[in-house]
């Protein structure tokens, strides 16, 4: 079995833990935006933990989160700032570190319902370009639909470098892995299958829903007789529904221990994911702990 390769946490909750600049609706860009150090600080620390990719805190650059004025004066800017930290952290580590460039949701997370396909793609090609010159790899985060994954594909599909596709999903237990939309993760990776794509992760969803969700990857991928690398990193949010306002309030967590993160992290390696991390609410001590466990 393939070794397990360690991705970082969630860089929102790491950064709203060690007291840097916070608030709705900037997000993770607030830092970037007003103490940047902060950013530099919470990548060192998943990396200290024992992250082998950091991913660019571009996840909040969007006008979203930085609303349509300041994103069109400085979201391109500070997108290129976020990857530049990272790219800086990761050449002064200790150990090997992959940069990943982000693509977020352009509309919100979790919401397909409010995702706009010309718009979206306009953001994205933009975000491409801002972290191009500093990033290793492409991670395209939080995907919650067809519509979504086809928007992102056009724009990263010009790229040389690995492209990988991270979808989140619907937070119930259910015998086929379904994305927020409600389609069929099975649809997703048949799509992916033909996309020349590096790989295909689970995101921003609780635990419980992942197994399924590799389950059903391996399934499309015997069928088609196609390899994608497979990735899981989920949250420590309570389930969250699909009347979601991201910019509303503050999602609340849940109480999942480290041990139980790497229980789940055991199984998901067994069903095949051989890329591991965390996303909203998974601090430095749950990757040290992912680390301690690949170690033993």
């Amino acid at each position: 079995m393939k070794a397990v390769t360690i991705l970082d946490g969630g860089m929102g909750r790491e950064l709203k833990r060690m007291g840097a600049p916070f608030s709705q609706p900037l997000w993770s860009a607030q830092a970037l935006i007003e103490s940047p150090h902060f950013v530099t600080q919470a990548h060192q620390h998943f990396v200290d933990a024992g992250a082998q990719i950091i991913i660019a805190n571009s996840y909040a650059c969007v006008p979203f989160h930085l609303g349509d004025d300041l994103y069109q004066s400085d979201g391109k800017k500070l997108a290129a700032q976020a990857a530049q930290i990272a790219r800086n952290v990761a050449d002064n580590s200790n150990h090997k570190v992959v940069v990943a460039g982000a693509i977020p949701p352009a509309f919100g997370s979790y919401r397909p319902d409010l995702f706009q396909p010309q718009q979206g793609v306009e953001i994205f090609t933009d975000l491409f370009a801002a972290q191009d010159p500093f990033v290793d790899i492409w991670l395209a985060e939080t995907i919650s639909s067809l519509e979504e994954l086809h928007a992102i594909h056009s724009v990263l599909q010009a790229s040389s470098k690995d492209c990988y596709y991270a979808f989140s999903l619907e937070d119930t237990v259910s015998p086929q892995a379904l994305l927020r939309s409600g389609e069929a993760v099975t649809s997703a990776i048949e799509a992916l299958c033909s996309a020349n794509a590096a790989g295909v992760m689970f995101n921003c969803s609780v635990p419980e829903v992942m197994a399924q969700a590799i389950k059903d990857t391996k399934v499309v991928m015997k069928q088609k007789g196609m390899t994608l690398e497979i990735g899981v990193y989920a949250n420590n949010f309570t389930p969250i529904g699909s009347e979601h306002e991201a910019n509303d309030t503050m999602q609340s967590m849940r109480e999942l221990s480290c041990e139980e993160f790497v229980d789940y992290a055991s199984q998901w390696h067994q069903l095949g994911a051989t890329v591991i991390g965390g996303c909203c609410g998974i601090g430095p001590e749950y990757i040290q702990a992912l680390k301690d466990w690949k170690e033993s």
